[in-house]
């Protein structure tokens, strides 16, 4: 749901999941870190560490660690709501205006005939 909320059309989402899915060798330490925590924390919250924690302050700094939980966090409940209610995606993305998200792309201009 995140992937597809972040703009990412279905070839794309699939295309990350599958690589998420599988070996994760190719991605930074920094990265392994930041899924590792996420992983764990979508499965089992209550058995986050301090320990935890520490580890993405070593590769993020303590803001950019903390941004990472906050958002994971979010992301864990707003998933957990919409799947309860078994609501739809909506078709432009609710959450540009939320801080610490990027500026919304402009949609590309048809070019004009001439």
């Amino acid at each position: 749901m995140c992937l597809a909320v972040a703009g990412l059309k279905e070839d794309e989402v699939n295309a990350v999941t599958r690589r998420l899915a599988g070996e994760w060798s190719v991605f930074s330490p920094a990265e392994r870190a930041a899924f590792a925590f996420t992983r764990k924390q979508a499965h089992d919250p209550a058995s986050i560490t301090d320990a935890d924690v520490r580890e993405l302050e070593c590769h993020y700094g303590r803001d950019r660690a903390w941004h990472i939980i906050w958002w994971a966090s979010r992301c864990h409940y707003m998933t957990k709501v919409a799947d309860a209610f078994q609501l739809p995606l909506e078709q432009e993305n609710p959450f540009w205006s939320m801080p610490g998200v990027p500026a919304k792309p402009e949609k590309p201009k048809k070019a004009s005939p001439q």
